[in-house]
């Protein structure tokens, strides 16, 4: 069986349908690029993210459930935190569940006239009522349809969003299962605005293989295999996480520190990985099918009563750590878990809630916010209990804090301290400052994310060995072309080191899909392309964007940033790039 199969749903009419498309495959393979063909065809990219029309697109890859650590899902819609290109990538059991009910790509486009969820077992979608958890934290969500849409010898998946989703905020994320999540660029919002709290899918198929095809398969996957359980870098992933990177970009200057302040944390050591790991891991758990088990889960006890504690399983990396410690000034890994745990049960993401909260502290110490906008909350850095308290009072709508969850950029604009607001085209920013490399990722990658590219790689990379800068930037758009490859495909970037041109071509082969090098990267040259079309569309200007002022004026691990050398970076990228 080949890919092809594509599930509608209409919300707003209740129905739904499959249809079979295989030479949209055929041409793009899957995953990241079959997704943007299908925005292009459903999206009308100048319309509101929130219009009932906004489809929400789900694409698995080619090689998602087959081949080890092809675990991710990819999202596509229209981001309101941007106003453009919305794409989220997530683990758990998501792309497995789809794979198992022979859906390829899922489209969801219209609204509930009430709060509905989406109860999927193989190509049947029954349409439900969400209205008794409605209001519900997105950790209750998924308790309650666990246990009520169980399956007898099947695993569910279950995609659901929180309050902050069902208030329609820009920075609501969706979470996946028990600690995954489309966590970038505001999923969590589009759903809400559709009254679709949560998707269930199971289903009792799979991908059938020709007796021809075994012997091929077998071989890749054991490579595979073997890569993934004996790489160093995924080792690196397993022991202590992405939390590792705590101590070495502090020492480097490249920890964002107090709102992007400085680069160093004078705490490190406290909320450093390794502490972490000591102190607070209960365990590993991995996606499924993933050999490395990189889901870092902590425990956190919290006296609720004398003598009565409540005990939670909070997860945990190196961005989580950032956002809510290190960019705070908190110190204190417990208390950067109860307000990981605070965030979870809302439904943000974790970055943007973080670093909105960090413009609240700067925008208060500077005196740009007062006592008065706070009702005499003091905004401090390094001051937990305000935290939480901030986001209790922005989840019950009170005045001036209500508007953190639209993110900084909205914030700053209605509240003064665009200066020092940090974004990226009004996503704030992953947990970086390596140097220009950074910035250009952030400015000009697709999702304006870090992932788009390897520059805050290259920006660590030449604090020993130099470079010319035409060559650092022809490297961020050839990594960028490539990552359109790995994101049809639908794998963990986790795996990138391991998943080379000439395995992927072999992997894809084995299955009986015709792909060549010249195929691929021809596709991964139009794709990188073709989404920037999608962007413009939607009203992305690459002329008009900027890193933010209070960037040029900070030291990051290259030292000070230069407005005329950004500027350089960007007309080569564009050119390199064709946009």
């Amino acid at each position: 069986m080949k890919q092809g199969n594509i599930l509608y749903i209409d919300l707003t009419s209740q129905t739904s349908r499959v249809e079979r498309n295989e030479e949209i495959f055929d041409r793009f393979m899957g995953g990241t690029s079959v997704g943007t063909e299908l925005l292009f065809q459903h999206g009308r990219p100048k319309d509101d993210p929130y219009v009932p029309e906004a489809p929400i697109i789900f694409a698995i890859g080619p090689f998602n459930s087959l081949y080890p650590v092809a675990t991710k899902t990819i999202a596509l819609f229209k981001s309101p935190l941007s106003g453009e290109l919305g794409e989220s990538h997530a683990g758990g059991r998501f792309s497995m569940a789809l794979r198992d009910a022979e859906i390829d790509v899922m489209v969801i486009t219209g609204k509930s006239e009430r709060p509905t969820y989406l109860s999927i077992d193989n190509h049947k979608v029954t349409f439900k009522s969400a209205a008794t958890f409605w209001g519900a934290s997105a950790t209750a969500c998924e308790r309650i349809l666990r246990a009520s849409e169980a399956v007898s010898g099947r695993k569910l998946s279950i995609v659901r969003i929180g309050p902050a989703g069902e208030r329609l905020s820009p920075m609501a994320c969706a979470v996946v299962d028990s600690s995954r999540h489309f966590g970038r660029t505001g999923l969590g919002g589009v759903m809400g605005s559709k009254n679709l709290k949560a998707i269930v899918v199971s289903g009792s198929g799979g991908w059938e293989f020709e007796k021809s095809e075994m012997k091929a398969y077998n071989e890749v996957y054991d490579e595979f295999y073997d890569r993934v359980v004996r790489s160093k870098d995924m080792t690196k992933y397993h022991d202590v996480g992405t939390a590792i990177n705590i101590k070495p970009l502090s020492m480097l200057n490249g920890l964002p520190t107090r709102n992007f302040s400085q680069g160093s944390f004078e705490s490190a050591d406290e909320v450093s990985g390794e502490t972490f790991a000591k102190n607070h891991l209960a365990q590993h758990i991995g996606c499924v099918h993933c050999q490395c088990g990189c889901i870092h889960m902590a425990t956190l006890r919290e006296e609720f009563q004398t003598w009565h504690y409540a005990t939670s399983k909070v997860s945990y990396d190196y961005e989580l750590i950032y956002a809510l410690g290190t960019s705070l000034s908190v110190a204190s890994p417990h208390d950067i878990l109860r307000m990981i745990l605070e965030v979870e049960r809302q439904g943000w993401d974790v970055i943007s809630m973080g670093i909105t909260l960090a413009w609240a502290s700067e925008a208060y110490v500077s005196g740009v916010i007062t006592d008065k906008e706070t009702g005499g909350l003091a905004l401090n850095f390094g001051n937990t209990e305000s935290y939480l308290e901030m986001m209790r009072r922005c989840a019950a709508g009170e005045e001036f804090f209500r508007d953190l969850e639209l993110g900084c950029a909205k914030c700053s604009e209605k509240w003064g301290g665009t200066d020092f607001a940090i974004h990226y085209g009004g996503v704030e920013p992953a947990g970086y400052m390596t140097g220009e490399n950074f910035a250009i990722s952030s400015l000009l990658g697709v999702r304006h994310s870090h992932l788009d590219d390897l520059g805050y790689s290259i920006d660590q990379k030449i604090l020993t060995k130099p470079m010319p800068v035409e060559e650092q930037v022809m490297q961020q758009v050839k990594e960028a072309q490539w990552r359109m490859i790995i994101n049809s495909m639908a794998i963990c970037l986790f795996a990138r080191a391991i998943y080379d041109v000439d395995i992927v071509i072999r992997g894809l082969n084995a299955l009986s899909l015709d792909w060549t090098k010249e195929k691929i990267d021809e596709l991964g040259v139009n794709m990188l392309r073709r989404k920037n079309e999608w962007r413009k569309l939607c009203g992305f200007d690459p002329d008009k964007f900027a890193v933010p002022r209070k960037m040029l004026n900070v030291r990051s691990a290259n030292g000070r940033m230069n407005e005329e050398s950004l500027r350089y970076r960007m007309k080569l990228y564009r050119e390199y790039a064709g946009i």
